[in-house]
């Protein structure tokens, strides 16, 4: 089993920059796709950023452009640089993985959640 631990939520005003890590354990990070997620309050939990273990990106139409994810699988991290934030970015950040990017969309599939980092965007 593989467990995350999530951090460098805060408070930042629009237009600023944050950027998150997800510390995960165990020994086969690098074999899994890793997710960036995000849930509002009111909201379901989206993924928005995800990395496979080839390193391949994909982006919710949200964040396109604004977000990066990378990960570094000699130290079983994986980040997400958040530049130009809005208030509707506003929300509990969590990472997870699953053994395929296909898998990250299906919560069966994923690991335990961790207790996410808040990012709240406000002037």
């Amino acid at each position: 089993q593989v467990q995350f631990v999530e951090s460098g939520g805060g408070l930042v005003q629009p237009g600023g920059s944050l950027r998150l890590s997800c510390a995960a354990s165990g020994n086969i990070f690098e074999f899994y796709a890793m997710g960036w997620y995000r849930q509002a309050p009111g909201n379901e939990r989206e993924l928005v950023a995800s990395i496979t273990s080839g390193g391949t990106t994909k982006y919710a139409d949200s964040v396109k452009g604004r977000f990066s994810i990378s990960r570094d699988n000699a130290e079983n991290t994986v980040s997400l640089q958040m530049n130009s934030l809005k208030p509707e970015d506003t929300a509990v950040y969590y990472c997870n993985g699953a053994l395929s990017e296909e898998l990250l969309q299906h919560d069966r599939y994923l690991e335990v959640w961790g207790q996410g980092t808040l990012v709240t965007v406000s002037s």
